[in-house]
């Protein structure tokens, strides 16, 4: 009976943040993945600069461009240079001409609001991807984890929003 895939990583449901479970299976995938998830791997074992540079060689050569600039701005976002990651998924968003496309961004720049401690506009474009998604019958555990990242953010810009009128 073959075994299941051993999970290597997860997303921290409270922090919203990609969690590296197994560090030599991740490095091991380096060889042999595509340039798009080295970019991605790179990132996730903080190798940031060499993900960055790689991320920008990749988004040189690439025809389609959004994917090559959503995960360039992640290992910003992991770098916390929230301005480029920022402008790098604008630039994604304007190329994405399609709702599925424009979910996988909002989903993106939602994360990047979460790290920044912007809860309510994060919430909002979680909203907004998982609704997008729904509307092209996208898989449900993409909705779910849309569903899941909307209610943490909900969850966190609660306290933030009862501080101000307290006061």
């Amino acid at each position: 009976m073959k075994q299941p895939p051993r999970e290597v990583w997860r997303t921290d449901p409270s922090t919203l943040r990609e969690v590296v479970l197994d560090r030599s299976a991740l490095e091991a995938r380096l060889a042999e993945c595509t340039e798009l998830e080295q970019v991605w791997i790179l990132s996730l074992l903080d190798r940031t600069s060499e993900a960055i540079a790689e991320g920008h060689r990749l988004l040189a050569r690439s025809r389609d461009r959004l994917r090559p600039l959503l995960v360039l701005a992640r290992a910003y976002q992991r770098e916390y240079e929230w301005h480029q990651a920022a402008r790098l998924q604008e630039e994604a968003l304007c190329l994405s001409g399609t709702r599925a496309r424009e979910a996988l961004v909002r989903r993106q720049i939602g994360h990047r609001l979460f790290d920044e401690a912007r809860y309510g506009e994060a919430a909002a474009e979680f909203e907004w991807a998982r609704d997008l998604y729904r509307s092209v019958g996208q898989r449900e555990h993409i909705v779910r984890a849309c569903q899941q990242a909307l209610d943490r953010s909900r969850e966190l810009a609660s306290p933030q929003a009862n501080a101000f009128t307290t006061r």
